[in-house]
């Protein structure tokens, strides 16, 4: 442990050393380069002068970065405007389709109430086929009457038949 102190108060005193050395050589420079300031430099390239801009040159300039500026802006707005268009377009298309299912559904519906209803009266009777029928019905009835009463003369004479033969045979016979 002592060693390691000793070894660590050696590093600082030789760093502390180096370091007012290096603040003394600073020191020094910063003396010497005051009056080094003041001469004017005879050694090295001469200073590059700056051209002015002109007048004219500065106008095509500021034209073509407001330009430049201007169409960009316009173009995100363009753009912008065609997302929006094309936005409503997609909506449109997407109710349409909607409807196109709405209407083609009804039209299905239709078409099987259509054949249902084409069955129905190819089964049901017409007008005609009715009253033919009722003619049928009332010749029958008539015929049955007809038969009826025929059946009941016929029963009639017979009774009379009996009764006449009842008499008859009541005169010849006692009891």
């Amino acid at each position: 442990m002592n060693v390691s102190i000793a070894t660590s108060s050696l590093r600082c005193a030789h760093f502390n050393n180096t370091r007012n050395a290096l603040h003394r050589s600073q020191r020094r420079l910063l003396m010497t380069t005051r009056s080094l300031r003041n001469d004017t430099p005879s050694v090295g390239a001469p200073a590059v002068q700056k051209k002015p801009i002109g007048g004219f040159r500065g106008g095509i300039v500021g034209f073509l970065f407001g330009f430049s500026l201007a169409s960009s802006f316009a173009a995100y707005q363009l753009l912008d405007e065609y997302k929006q268009a094309s936005a409503a377009l997609q909506a449109s298309v997407e109710e349409l389709k909607l409807s196109t299912e709405q209407v083609t559904t009804q039209v299905r519906r239709i078409q099987a109430v259509e054949k249902d209803l084409k069955a129905l009266s190819d089964a049901s009777a017409s007008k005609e086929d009715i009253s033919r029928v009722r003619a049928e019905m009332k010749k029958l009835y008539d015929g049955l009457n007809v038969e009826f009463l025929d059946l009941k003369a016929h029963v009639w004479g017979i009774q009379q038949d009996v009764h006449a033969l009842t008499k008859k045979n009541a005169t010849s016979f006692r009891i």
